[in-house]
Parts: C-alpha cells; sequence; structure tokens
C-alpha cells in the first residue's frame, strides 16, 4: 500500500467507532474528572492518555516496539510536563476518537500532529508484534 493510502487507513482506524467493551476503559473515557489521565512516554513526545490501566500498558507496550527507546506510561502528571504547546492545550472530550487495543479503547489527548504520530508507531508496533509472533510460530 502507498504510503498515502497507509496514513489515511491510520486515519480512519484512529476515527472509527468500534464497540468499546471494557468497562473500565468506557468508565475513564467518559469520565471528565484529570483523575483518568496517564501519560505516554515515548522518544521526545509526553503525551495525555485515556484508558484503562490494562489498555494502556497494552497500548504503550506496542508503542515501544517502534522505538529502540524505552516507552513508558505513567499515572501522574510528569516533571517535565507536556512539551508540545498544543498537546497541553488539548481537551478531554468524551466523543473523541479512540484508538482500539484489544476490547478496550485508549484515548490520546494531543494535537492532531502528534495524534496522528502516536497512532502511527502504535500500527508500525502492531505490524512488528505480529512479525515477531508470525516468526516465533514458525520456529515451532
Amino acid at each position: 500500500m502507498p504510503p498515502a493510502d497507509s496514513s489515511q487507513q491510520q486515519t480512519d482506524d484512529f476515527h472509527s467507532l468500534r464497540p468499546i467493551q471494557c468497562d473500565a476503559c468506557e468508565s475513564a473515557l467518559h469520565s471528565n474528572s484529570g483523575h483518568t489521565l496517564s501519560f505516554l512516554l515515548l522518544d521526545q513526545l509526553t503525551l495525555p492518555l485515556v484508558g484503562c490501566t490494562e489498555h494502556l500498558e497494552q497500548f504503550t507496550s506496542v508503542c515501544g516496539l517502534s522505538t529502540e527507546n524505552t516507552a513508558e506510561f505513567i499515572e501522574h502528571r510528569p516533571a517535565g510536563g507536556i512539551n508540545c504547546p498544543s498537546c497541553h492545550l488539548a481537551p478531554h472530550n468524551p466523543d473523541q476518537p479512540v484508538v482500539p487495543v484489544q476490547d478496550g479503547a485508549v484515548a490520546i489527548l494531543a494535537c492532531p500532529e502528534h495524534q496522528a504520530e502516536i497512532v502511527g508507531r502504535f500500527h508500525i508496533g502492531l505490524d512488528m508484534q505480529q512479525q515477531l509472533t508470525a516468526s516465533l510460530n514458525t520456529l515451532q
């Protein structure tokens, strides 16, 4: 698939409305309180995320496959804050697009540029995870 088509597919996946089967994700995504915010630390990015702990950990793990560094998710505001001023101002909207993660979902509270970048990194991580799994299956 050409890069433009791949980018459009990632955007379509991000904006698709799939049913969320995880009650904890559903609750976190529809809560307007700040206590549901967690943060993804990936390379030079610090981005607020909303979802349940299990799906945030899975999301972070998959994103981590797209970097040589460590991806980390923390459940408190990071000491350095959020680097991007636009990401810092991104509102938490209960109806915003989410990224499906297994039977749950994660909302990325960031500017459109960084949302697209993280969704892309997540898809790269999914592809890498699939390749690694396929490689292990052929060894058995």
